[in-house]
């Protein structure tokens, strides 16, 4: 479990990284003094592109670790105050039959 939990931080971790990354460069790419050109504009889709992947992976990621660490906490432990369940009442006795089979 343990380690799970740290290749699915390191996911995280990396995600993170790719996020800032994309960012960034698509920051650069449409910075005011620049210009955007036809060349540009593959780019700007290509770079929106793999930030919104990074996004899912991040997300996809944190859902999962949330659910595992969920898991792990205590069930809560029973009141006594909680009605137990009585035993089933014994099965009532079947009539004994007789030797002869009756025709």
């Amino acid at each position: 479990m343990l380690s799970a939990l740290l290749g699915m931080h390191d996911t995280l971790a990396l995600a993170e990284r790719s996020i800032d990354f994309h960012r960034d460069h698509l920051a650069r790419l449409l910075h005011p003094d620049r210009q955007i050109g036809p060349h540009e504009v593959s780019h700007l889709l290509d770079g929106t592109r793999r930030l919104a992947e990074a996004v899912a992976v991040r997300e996809a990621q944190a859902t999962s670790v949330a659910a595992v660490l969920q898991s792990l906490t205590r069930a809560p432990a029973p009141t006594s105050a909680s009605p137990t369940p009585s035993p089933p009442a014994p099965a009532a006795p079947l009539a004994a039959q007789s030797a002869t089979h009756s025709r």
